[in-house]
């Protein structure tokens, strides 16, 4: 039965996506149009645990909405037209650039009417947002029909959440209790449940509240339903131009490169990590300046900074950074990965960190290049352009690159969140794909440190937020084992191979290291993405994968 619902699920991932690249490629659709249809009919059967209650005809999924909105522009719930634009000029233009607080994306409202999304980090960013705006879409149509009688007729509950929307934007008091009891009519929610809701969308930087948001969402589908004024998402011709031939990537990587050369680091031994951009400079900077002797130490360190605790240390770290080695390269490509570059041989200890011998030759002391997160099939375009020679004045000159680290956040299948999972293998979610590799880090480098460790394949899926439960116990019970799943292990290791054994254009016996530590269980209710951040949760396992990949590099 499991393995029946799970073929469902495939199948309507599978439909998603085709339908996605139809509609990408002809350029617009009415997302509640017959072009449109497809993509609501699949999302509902498939039905992810993220967008929990998206298949109930009348209550909203209420933390899905928050997560959606946390991703989205402000106020994209008023806009009737949305388009989704590559980066076109809009940044040097008069127009507030409004990036969403949980996904780094440059949006431009040019009206009420409209809203502008950049589009820079390939087509899992463009998935990702029409599983969103599919989403909503869903959720405003039971809006307006929680807001009218079987005869069409206007619910008083809506008149009155009319009413208080506009005291909110007028600036005017209104009482949030009994706003809140009409709300709670036309999302079809207890109204404690109402009341917790109103509460967090309150404490979020990114949204309008939720008053707002839902009077605005059911206000569009009533329009569309009474008036024919359609809701309508395009693509703009550029963005279909450029979608695929790495223009933003080659961008990224060659800045790197040219920062790289400048500084005469091209011939030195290069160590690439895509991580975050505090863990590896606080790991390094953190022990050579105030003498750190082990791991613990280091934690009670960061665990200060994380918390802003007074004297903490973290501006002292920075500080320390920039005088010896530290380049900081913020993105200006469009591909919203920032980078840096570390030199060890302006480091003051000859130990890298306890236990880590650096060479006495400074001309053969390693270089960091150290990337902060990619987005799906993003990893693909930044990894293969950055592993590509760097070519300057007609000539081809190779990096040194001597190990590629990949430390992620992913979905753990058997653990909790801050759990760790050291994959042995790829495999790409709805192909035959799959990428087992040699991963200098084990399982047992990580216990003793009171965090769960997993190890075993991991599935790099389409979307994280496309996954239900018929799917993730399949990959788990079956003869994949699969210990948990992210968006770009898979895209990672494609590039890795493809470079050091096809291409040659780095050694062919580069050490590949790979950790995740998990940010939900989606098998578990209540651990979804849609759950909320780790907060501290996550300080132990990403600078403990932090220092342990330092370790492996040189042991």
């Amino acid at each position: 039965m499991i393995r029946t619902r799970a073929h469902e699920s495939r199948a309507a991932i599978e439909r998603l996506y085709i339908t996605m690249r139809h509609l990408f490629t002809r350029g617009s659709y009415k997302p509640m149009g017959v072009s449109g249809e497809s993509l609501v009919d699949a999302l509902r059967v498939l039905s992810p645990e993220i967008y929990g209650l998206v298949t109930d005809h009348e209550k909203i999924e209420l933390d899905g909405l928050l997560y959606v909105m946390e991703r989205l522009p402000r106020g994209i719930e008023e806009c009737r037209f949305v388009r989704l634009i590559s980066r076109e000029g809009y940044e040097t233009s008069k127009l507030t650039a409004i990036v969403p607080s949980k996904r780094k994306r440059n949006c431009y409202r040019l009206d009420e009417q409209i809203m502008y999304v950049e589009m820079t980090r390939g087509r899992s960013d463009i998935y990702d947002i029409l599983t969103h705006l599919t989403f909503l879409y869903i959720e405003s149509n039971k809006i307006y029909n929680n807001s009218t009688d079987p005869k069409g007729k206007i619910s008083t509950n809506w008149l009155m959440l009319e009413e208080f929307v506009q005291k909110e934007a007028a600036g005017e008091e209104f009482e949030k209790e009994a706003a809140s009891a009409y709300l709670s009519h036309l999302i079809g929610r207890t109204y404690e449940e109402t009341i917790e809701a109103v509460d967090k969308f309150e404490k979020s930087s990114n949204s309008n509240s939720l008053f707002s948001i839902v009077y605005h969402m059911g206000k569009l589908a009533q329009e569309e339903a009474t008036k024919q004024l359609d809701r309508e998402i395009s693509f703009s011709t550029t963005l279909r131009e450029r979608i695929g031939h790495h223009v933003y990537g080659e961008m990224w990587a060659r800045r790197i490169k040219i920062a790289l050369d400048e500084h005469d680091l091209l011939k030195r031994p290069i160590h690439i990590i895509s991580a975050n951009l505090h863990s590896v400079v606080n790991t390094i900077y953190g022990t050579q300046l105030l003498d750190l002797k082990s791991y613990e130490a280091l934690e009670n360190v960061v665990m200060d900074i994380s918390v802003k605790a007074k004297s903490n240390k973290g501006e002292a770290i920075d500080k320390y950074a920039l005088k010896h080695g530290f380049i900081n390269l913020p993105d200006e490509s469009g591909t919203n990965i920032g980078a840096q570059i570390i030199d060890t041989a302006l480091l003051e200890k000859d130990e890298l960190i306890p236990g880590v011998k650096l060479p006495k030759d400074k001309s053969k002391r390693p270089v960091f290049v150290v990337m902060d997160y990619a987005f799906g099939e993003q990893a693909y375009e930044c990894f293969d352009e950055l592993l590509k020679p760097y070519d300057k004045e007609g000539k081809s000159i190779p990096l040194d690159v001597v190990s590629t680290s990949i430390m992620g956040k992913a979905g753990i299948l058997y653990g909790g969140k801050g759990d760790l999972m050291i994959p042995n293998a790829h495999v790409f979610e709805g192909t035959a794909d799959n990428y087992p590799f040699r991963n200098e880090l084990k399982k047992a480098d990580f216990e003793g440190f009171g965090l769960g460790v997993y190890s075993g394949p991991m599935i790099s899926v389409l979307g994280t937020s496309l996954q239900n439960k018929d799917i993730l116990t399949y990959f788990m019970e079956s003869s994949w084992k699969a210990v948990g799943l992210e968006m770009e292990g898979a895209h990672y290791q494609k590039a890795i191979q493809s470079a050091s054994k096809i291409r040659k254009s780095i050694r062919s016996n580069v050490k590949v290291l790979y950790a995740y530590y998990a940010s939900d269980n989606p098998l578990e209710t209540g651990s979804t993405l849609a759950s909320g951040a780790l907060g501290m949760e996550g300080v132990r396992p990403t600078y403990l994968i932090t220092y342990k990949i330092l370790e492996k590099l040189f042991k």
